[in-house]
């Protein structure tokens, strides 16, 4: 096996590479789209961070990641490095050997750039290459889900009310958004997630495209999802998907069937405009967060992360 540095000829190997994985996930996730193309892998070429595995002068793998970005998740100072769904991928014989002997030589260019947290999105069902990167020291973080846009089966709620939000009154949203940050800095999140201004809150919402519904219990406001019109993979997109960003319930009104009725009027109201997909995204050391979607969302990506000693950086050759 010969492992290269990944160049703009590669892209066409890549390309049919990747669609073949994605296409392999298909089998386990009927609801994901048909696709017939990957986003450009281009940008992944220039930057010099990925290399391509090669056996007898045939692709048999890939690996490249985004540009290092600071502050990784949001929540820690160390400098991070990404590769997002599409731009990993192998042929399914000994796949975990030519992801071990990639990651080896990627993981080098990484540190040089930087980046101590190293962050890798697979596939949900590809089992045997979560066991390789287990064994290379990462560990899940993050989880990729998907459903249909069909109503679940749930208990009504009549003492509640249940509706969307208009933009005029987010300001009413504001501080369950601010209990979902402090949410995070809990065990066992520890993630140390700043909570934005009532002022930024509402801003970046408009950036965003959000839109907000909410749980009402005797006109107070106990619960809300956020809904935008795209994720974090490139599945995640299109005219007739949306996504869910962000969602929080009151812990007083949990167990009730609070959030499933919530979850039920947005997929009620988001199928009457004619979106046929609904997405989330979510932390996997969330345990409430992961009981509720995986119990109505089928994942699809298992992201895994590992966070290196960044002395290294101070000896490695660069």
């Amino acid at each position: 096996m010969d492992i290269l540095n990944f160049e703009k000829h590669h892209i066409e190997e890549a390309t049919a590479l990747a669609l073949a994985n994605y296409h392999e996930e298909q089998k386990y996730v009927k609801e994901l789209p048909e696709v017939c193309s990957i986003p450009d892998l281009e940008s992944f070429a220039e930057n010099e961070r990925g290399v391509a595995a090669f056996e007898d002068k045939k692709m048999i793998g890939f690996l490249c990641c985004s540009e290092p970005f600071d502050n990784a998740f949001r929540a820690t100072d160390a400098k991070g490095i990404f590769s997002p769904m599409g731009a990993n991928a192998a042929v399914f014989e000994n796949r975990d050997k030519i992801y071990a002997a990639m990651y080896q030589a990627a993981g080098k260019k990484w540190v040089q750039s930087g980046a101590v947290s190293h962050a890798i999105c697979l596939y949900a069902h590809d089992e045997t290459l979560q066991r390789q990167f287990y064994r290379y020291g990462f560990g899940m973080r993050c989880l990729d889900a998907i459903r249909p846009m069909e109503l679940i089966d749930c208990r009504p709620c009549a003492d509640y009310v249940f509706t969307e939000v208009p933009s005029s009154e987010w300001q009413l949203i504001y501080p369950l958004h601010f209990a979902l940050n402090c949410h995070y800095c809990e065990s066992p999140f520890f993630m140390n997630r700043k909570p934005e201004t009532q002022e930024a809150f509402i801003t970046s919402s408009v950036q965003e495209g959000g839109r907000y519904f909410v749980a009402k219990h005797h006109k107070e406001l106990c619960a809300f999802l956020k809904i935008s019109g795209s994720g974090e993979t490139f599945a995640a997109t299109g005219q007739t998907y949306r996504h869910i960003r962000g969602a929080y319930c009151l812990p007083e009104h949990r167990g009730k069937d609070v959030s499933q009725n919530l979850l039920n009027t947005v997929i009620s109201t988001l199928q009457k405009e004619g979106y046929t997909r609904l997405g989330v995204n979510f932390e996997s050391f969330n345990p409430t967060a992961r009981g509720f979607w995986l119990k109505y969302f089928t994942a699809y990506t298992h992201s895994v992360v590992r966070r290196i000693d960044e002395r290294i950086i101070q000896r490695i050759t660069l």
